[in-house]
């Protein structure tokens, strides 16, 4: 603690963390700083620091509109000194105006280094945050333009001797956001809020994909605190942030685990990509098929809960039509693939054969969990389908569709009270958790209680979150038709079965109460009728639904059957 006026007074939470660059920097002056960077790689001068950034009061850093710290660290620059040089005087300015974009932000840093020779510099870069939003999230964030000068005897600044361009890479970033600690915390709670809360602001999503550290806001539980996540044994994920074919923005998350593939997965309704990769089991999907070598890309498309757009309104089709062309093309343009392999589940695997039926190209084998072309459902579910929006809701008193999504700011509550009021479930599923109630009401029971392990079931808020009801509304005709229709109950799709004609896999858990398993046994039957022996299909004995994906046991008893079919068609 310090000491003012002959009292201690208990130092507030402070942040630091670590940073690394590289790059390369050109003595010379350049009309761009992007012809410096193309000029020194030419002539092959590299350019690299590594620095500590430091708050003492973390509040206070916070709440400065420039958001100052300190910094410290050394820089190695050939072409300037052959001994690394030494930070001093570092300053860290986060998210200060852009004078040259009003509605931009900019990170900006200011550093004097002292070479062994006795020759200072100082360095001077920005990284420029655009408010677009979030196309070039990752670029925005991990790209520093840098100008050098000479320092004089008087320590000012008297020329520029040349610029260039840092970047950090993916597996540096990533060990960066691991790096964040906080200072002088009473305990671990107060520590982990306040990394939360820095990490939040500082890289928002990124912070989110790369640390180790759980923070999304979640309506099912959000008196939940924040909690450290287990180290997944995967490579650095590179985020690439994309447009739908509308100009929604959808999120890409790619593990480079090998040449094998690429891999795009597809979660279900009302979740996303976290599904696959979600620590609290001993191995999951997106580390299983790593370990085999698989360059994997996990896809949040529109209605994931993780992204603004699922807070707007769309149907399957939107998605069939806007959001898988362009994902596949995305992975399709980054790899260089001719063609991507597809692991769906769900929502995402009725979207997904829509979009199949509909035209997609560029895919060349599919495994399907739970769901595909035709839909029989238990009775409790088609009871639902076909009562639940206009009975619950007049339950509510909500009157129609557009009062339910736009004008009613409290009916997620509402409902939620509801369901945990009327909510009937099998004996051996009930349980003392809130937040697995209004899951099993909003959805229907999704897993088998016993293919859960207490920290799955402890984190199914994480997990999970409130449906778009137009896509609900859109699924509960599916439900009644029994088949693969447009919202407007169109017969756009099942007339193209020859669209399937690739191999697929389809696995279904032999206690799904949400989908019966006849549902993939007709897809399979009507698919061999029109293209022939394509398709295998497995019945996984003791799964309900999603268990089938972060099951305890599912590296066991479901993923071999992931990875044996993929492996076929690597």
């Amino acid at each position: 603690a310090e000491v003012r006026g002959g009292q201690p007074v208990a130092k507030r939470p402070g942040i630091r963390f670590t940073e690394t660059m590289r790059g390369h920097f050109a003595l010379d002056s350049f009309s761009t700083h992007a012809a410096a960077e193309q000029a020194a790689q030419q002539a092959g001068t590299s350019f690299e620091f590594i620095v500590t950034v430091i708050s003492q009061d973390l509040e206070s850093m916070l709440a400065d509109p420039e958001h100052r710290a300190e910094m410290v660290g050394v820089v190695r620059a050939p072409v300037l000194s052959a001994a690394p040089m030494t930070i001093s005087n570092g300053q860290f300015c986060l998210f200060t105006r852009d004078p040259d974009h009003p509605t931009g932000r900019r990170m900006e840093y200011q550093m004097d280094l002292q070479s062994d020779s006795g020759k200072s510099f100082r360095l001077v870069g920005f990284k420029r945050i655009q408010n677009d939003p979030g196309l070039d999230l990752w670029a925005d964030t991990t790209t520093l333009y840098i100008d050098i000068f000479n320092v004089d005897e008087a320590g000012e600044a008297d020329g520029a001797i040349g610029q260039g361009i840092l970047h950090i890479l993916p597996a540096d970033f990533a060990r960066q956001l691991t790096t964040i600690q906080v200072t002088h915390a009473p305990d671990s709670a107060t520590r982990l809020l306040y990394l939360t809360k820095f990490g939040t602001f500082f890289a928002g999503t990124l912070f989110e994909t790369y640390a180790s550290v759980f923070a999304h806001a979640s309506r099912f539980d959000p008196q939940a605190p924040p909690r450290k996540l287990r180290l997944l044994r995967v490579p650095a994920p590179e985020v690439y942030p994309f447009a739908a074919l509308d100009g929604e923005l959808l999120r890409l998350t790619r593990y480079r685990g090998g040449d094998k593939g690429p891999v795009i997965l597809s979660h279900g309704l009302g979740v996303s990509s976290r599904i696959f990769s979600i620590d609290t089991i001993e191995t999951n999907l997106l580390e299983f098929l790593v370990a085999y070598g698989f360059d994997v890309w996990l896809l949040d498309y529109r209605a994931s809960i993780e992204l603004p757009a699922a807070k707007t309104r769309f149907n399957a089709d939107d998605i069939a039509r806007l959001d898988y062309p362009a994902a596949v093309d995305k992975v399709r343009a980054v790899t260089g693939a001719d063609s991507v392999q597809m692991v769906v589940h769900c929502f995402g695997a009725t979207t997904f054969f829509m979009a199949m039926l509909n035209g997609l190209a560029g895919v060349r084998s599919v495994v399907c969990s739970q769901i595909a072309t035709h839909i029989r459902a238990p009775i409790a579910t088609r009871i639902k389908s076909g009562l639940y929006l206009p009975t619950f809701l007049d339950l509510l008193g909500i009157g129609s569709l557009n009062a339910y999504v736009d004008t009613h700011a409290d009916w997620l509550d509402r409902l939620f009270d509801k369901a945990l009021k009327l909510q009937l479930l099998p004996v051996a599923e009930h349980c003392s958790s809130a937040v697995c109630h209004r899951i099993s009401f909003i959805y229907a029971p999704l897993y088998e209680h016993d293919q859960l392990n207490a920290a799955t079931h402890d984190a199914l808020h994480e997990l999970f979150g409130i449906a778009n009801i137009e896509s609900l509304d859109h699924l509960a005709r599916l439900v009644r038709v029994g088949h693969l229709v447009s919202a407007q109950g169109q017969e756009i799709y099942m007339p193209h079965l020859e669209r399937l004609a690739i191999p697929i896999s389809f696995i279904h858990g032999a206690q799904n109460a949400c989908f019966d398993p006849k549902s993939t046994e007709l897809t399979v039957q009507a698919l061999r009728a029109k293209n022939g022996d394509l398709y295998e299909r497995h019945l996984i004995p003791g799964y309900g639904h999603i268990d089938c994906i972060f099951g305890k046991n599912a590296a066991r008893d479901v993923y071999p059957y992931i990875v044996a079919h993929l492996q076929r068609f690597a």
